[in-house]
């Protein structure tokens, strides 16, 4: 789920900036190549050429390809970030305008899909994060569905441990259908109307 455009660092002065925009440049074509590719398919040399370094240059930044992805799955995180982080409803809002960025980011949003389609395999280096991140996720939105419960702010029968699975799968499964034809619906508005069956409060 995967989470706005990449910010422009123009603005640093100094050694140190010079070297931030420099590793921000590889990572946003590493995601572009991977995105366009997938990782295995994808290469160092590929990403250097694409922003115009030398292949040295890329590994004095990324000393692996393994670590490259590690960064480049960073990136995206740091883009499908909410804002700020509220209980409750306000937290199935914000899942909501997570979606909406992932509209507006559709790079990042297919290098997730086709990442997370790589990494089933058990030897795939982003395996563990896609399984770690997974489990915080369900383990989040359950305990967010458990206190919305409590507080009598979900409907009557509705099981925050098959919902929190329920929720994260809809949203990586519309994910693909977007990007298979990015017309055919608005997912934001889809999660959006899923989200509210669950409650009695207005999302």
């Amino acid at each position: 789920m995967a989470e706005s455009t990449p910010r422009s660092t123009s603005g640093r002065r100094g050694p140190y900036a010079g070297t931030a925009e420099r590793r921000r440049a590889i990572l946003e074509s590493a995601f572009e190549v991977f995105a366009k590719v997938g990782y295995r398919n994808g290469s160092m040399r590929d990403i250097a050429q694409r922003i115009g370094i030398a292949h040295t240059t890329l590994l004095h930044h990324f000393g692996s390809k393994s670590d490259l992805l590690a960064g480049v799955l960073e990136l995206r995180d740091e883009y499908g970030r909410p804002g700020s982080e509220e209980p409750g409803v306000g937290m199935l809002r914000q899942l909501v305008e997570v979606v909406r960025r992932n509209q507006e980011t559709a790079g990042l949003t297919e290098l997730y899909c086709i990442l997370s389609a790589e990494a089933t395999d058990p030897g795939h280096p982003a395996h563990e994060y896609f399984r770690g991140r997974y489990t915080r996720l369900v383990a989040q939105l359950r305990e967010e569905l458990e206190r919305m419960a409590a507080q009598g702010e979900l409907q009557a029968g509705v099981d925050p441990a098959l919902e929190a699975q329920r929720i994260t799968a809809l949203m990586d499964g519309l994910q693909v259908q977007w990007l298979l034809d990015r017309e055919s619906m608005d997912m934001a508005e889809q999660l959006r109307d899923y989200l509210q069956r669950l409650c009695v409060t207005r999302i």
